[in-house]
């Protein structure tokens, strides 16, 4: 029994009992950032904001718990157009979106940045809504094709389409880098 004292250090040397070692311990991190429980499991939502033929001007990374009309509204601030002179625009002129955006607050949202909108208004059951019928705009509603295409160009990378990188800031370099090569695609064509 005299020869196994100096193993770990005795108790009084790293003033923990004698059934701990000697190291710090320290909470683990619970979860990833920007990582949310969604009905099939644990996500991340990729919100892109494109021009009129598909390529991405803006686009928001956050958790899949989230609603989508919060982040669309984060996602509509980060886009950033330089013309070919004067301030970049940081507002589009129209926005397009389907169902899952209508919502009085993300109306009033857009009203308020001076953004005309075409979101058709989901047929809702019982009791007709107040105020003035949302009229849908047909012509512009069939464009809504052009975010679903983009969509499937940045889901043909391996790295969007399934999210492996614990850091979010891994996570939303292998996104820019899928949208300057689906930009650069679509320029050389």
């Amino acid at each position: 029994m005299a020869g196994d004292s100096g193993l770990l250090g005795s108790s009084a040397e790293t003033g923990l009992s004698a059934s701990l070692p000697g190291r710090q311990l320290r909470a683990g991190e619970k979860g990833e950032a920007a990582v949310g429980l969604t009905r099939r499991g644990k996500g991340t939502k990729l919100m892109v904001v494109t021009e009129g033929a598909g390529l991405p001007v803006g686009l928001h990374l956050d958790s899949a718990q989230k609603g989508e009309v919060t982040l669309a509204q984060t996602a509509l601030e980060t886009v950033r157009v330089q013309p070919p002179r004067g301030r970049p625009r940081a507002r589009p002129k129209h926005l397009v979106a389907d169902k899952g955006y209508d919502s009085r607050s993300f109306r009033c949202y857009l009203r308020q940045r001076g953004i005309a909108h075409t979101i058709p208004p989901i047929r809702r059951r019982g009791r007709r809504r107040p105020g003035r019928p949302i009229q849908a705009d047909l012509i512009r509603d069939a464009s809504r094709w052009i975010i679903a295409r983009t969509n499937a160009w940045l889901q043909n990378y391996r790295r969007v389409l399934v999210r492996h990188e614990r850091l979010l800031t891994t996570y939303r370099a292998f996104v820019v880098l899928a949208c300057v090569m689906t930009t650069l695609a679509a320029l050389l064509r």
